[in-house]
């Protein structure tokens, strides 16, 4: 089925990214695999060639144009290489849309640039050894004093935690008004107390930097607030889901980009002297999977436009979220299986597609979150 979500500057600025991740990104990922992290120099490439913030006003020197399609085909061109650790899908589809929505005019002429030309990465940190889904039961606490806040807690699973320049935080700013006392900070590189924890090892998603961050007495301005004091839970809920379809469009891309690579494979090994695809088993599997994959696909294709019209609701980002991410698990998983032994070979693209996809169901909520969400909305 022809895909009809993208116009033609679509397809041209797929061809210009395309171009950079064989040029800028293939070539290192393997060893931004081994370190543990990549580049701070792709990241300002990144930024000369006008691929992050392209929704940013051009006055800040973003492209200037609010179309999600555009953040999709960057995460798409990520993916098909297996690009796991190039961290510029939360930067764009994450992390931006709160210094759009909710940042001054000050903050926006502070930040922005710096933001779209890649010298400033950003993160966003929500998690804690002791909240992860549960964000209203954060215990990081920000109290004001004057022209400050006195900052004190600590973070986890913070993705984009070392390389990061600007770092959204969720405090409490009132501990006893439950989601009402929820307020977001950003805290830059540099804050005396701010530090870095130990770069966590991961079973997947090797090249992207996961980290423990600390506060302890970062005094942060006033100044750095974003939106008002107390409403950062509300914020939270307003931006969760483009997070979400963000996740749900690496699931599609990453089953689309297995799949295709284990029909190949299943046309070219042969045993009992046939190509094993012509077994009807393994062709009923791969007939299935088919089917499946683009179902997804033109689900998440039609959150997409969703998304751009205003009208994605939380109940249907949630749906294409863990339906999406439960069946990138179980495609992955019957393509590693239709490759044998060679599947579980690192040298092999869908070992390494294995490893990655299993913390698509973790973060930006569990799927059972997910689905406590869509059963709300019914009313249950």
């Amino acid at each position: 089925m022809e895909r009809n979500l993208f116009a033609k500057e679509h397809l041209m600025f797929r061809d210009a990214f395309r171009r950079f991740v064989e040029r800028e990104i293939v070539p290192y990922h393997a060893q931004w695999e081994e370190e543990g992290m990549v580049s701070r120099e792709v990241w300002r490439k990144a930024g000369q060639a006008g691929f992050l913030g392209m929704d940013v006003p051009e006055e800040y020197g973003g492209g200037g144009v609010r179309d999600f399609r555009y953040n999709a085909i960057v995460t798409e061109e990520l993916i098909r290489v297996g690009a796991s650790g190039v961290g510029f899908g939360l930067h764009n589809d994450v992390v931006m849309p709160y210094f759009l929505n909710l940042a001054t005019e000050e903050q926006k002429a502070r930040w922005l640039p710096g933001v779209v030309a890649g010298e400033l990465i950003t993160a966003i940190a929500m998690s804690e050894p002791n909240a992860g889904s549960d964000l209203a039961g954060v215990q990081t606490t920000a109290v004001r004093q004057g022209d400050y806040y006195v900052l004190n807690g600590q973070k986890t699973f913070i993705t984009n935690g070392l390389l990061s320049d600007l770092v959204i935080v969720v405090a409490k700013t009132d501990p006893s008004a439950g989601h009402a006392g929820v307020s977001l900070l950003v805290v830059e590189r540099g804050m005396e107390g701010f530090e870095r924890g130990r770069k966590l090892e991961k079973i997947g998603l090797k090249a992207q930097d996961t980290a423990e961050l600390f506060f302890r007495n970062v005094k942060v301005p006033v100044t750095n607030r974003l939106g008002e004091e107390g409403h950062g839970f509300y914020y939270l809920m307003q931006q969760l889901p483009q997070e979400r379809l963000s996740i749900a469009v690496i699931a599609v891309a990453a089953c689309e980009a297995v799949l295709e690579m284990t029909i190949q494979y299943c046309h070219e090994r042969t045993a009992f002297g046939r190509p094993i695809g012509k077994f009807q088993h393994n062709r009923f599997k791969l007939a299935e999977m088919k089917t499946e994959v683009q179902i997804a696909r033109v689900f998440v294709d039609r959150c997409i436009m969703e998304l751009n019209a205003g009208n994605l609701t939380a109940e249907d980002a949630a749906m294409a979220k863990w339906w999406t991410t439960e069946l990138q698990k179980r495609v992955v998983d019957q393509c590693l299986q239709l490759h044998g032994g060679y599947g579980y070979m690192l040298e092999y693209p869908v070992a390494k597609a294995y490893l990655d996809s299993r913390v698509q169901t973790i973060y930006g909520g569990t799927t059972e979150i997910m689905k406590e969400i869509i059963g709300r909305a019914m009313g249950f």
